[in-house]
């Protein structure tokens, strides 16, 4: 089948801050167009502002782009960090177990690049925010917020 005719691969429904699917005609968050490639700056700055204002799922998406499309070397960097904001969305969503393993997934995919500081990332302080945040998780609250990336 040509590109042009195959279904996207994400649901069109429009979703909502979370990323939970809304009935069609609902009124949801601003889509990103899928498969974008962005430059590692370009997805710092989007994801991080996704994440600063309350849409986890999102920032997730703009991850998977640049895990999918980025340099092999940069895979499970990319992957780390898209599985840092599922992880929040779960939790967010009230699946406290889920968000905690995948938080823990994404610190054991960026933990090689703890000495590397990629794309001026503070990988130790993501580790660090990691522990934290599953701790908190497991406490019953809420993680704390990402730290800046």
């Amino acid at each position: 089948m040509p590109a042009a005719e195959r279904r996207p691969r994400r649901n069109t429904r429009p979703r909502d801050a979370l990323g939970r699917p809304l009935p069609y005609g609902a009124a949801g968050v601003p889509e990103l167009p899928e498969g974008s490639a962005r430059t590692a700056p370009e997805t710092l700055a989007l994801a991080g502002a996704l994440l600063r204002s309350g849409r986890p799922f999102h920032a997730h998406e703009v991850f998977e782009d640049a895990w999918k499309s980025g340099p092999p070397a940069e895979r499970e960097l990319w992957r780390g960090l898209a599985q840092l904001a599922v992880g929040v969305t779960h939790a967010a969503r009230g699946n406290a177990v889920g968000g905690a393993r995948l938080i823990e997934r994404g610190a054991a995919n960026l933990a090689p690049y703890a000495g590397s500081a990629p794309h001026g990332l503070d990988v130790p302080a993501l580790l660090t925010w990691c522990r934290d945040a599953v701790a908190a998780i497991d406490r019953g609250d809420p993680p704390p917020p990402v730290p800046p990336l």
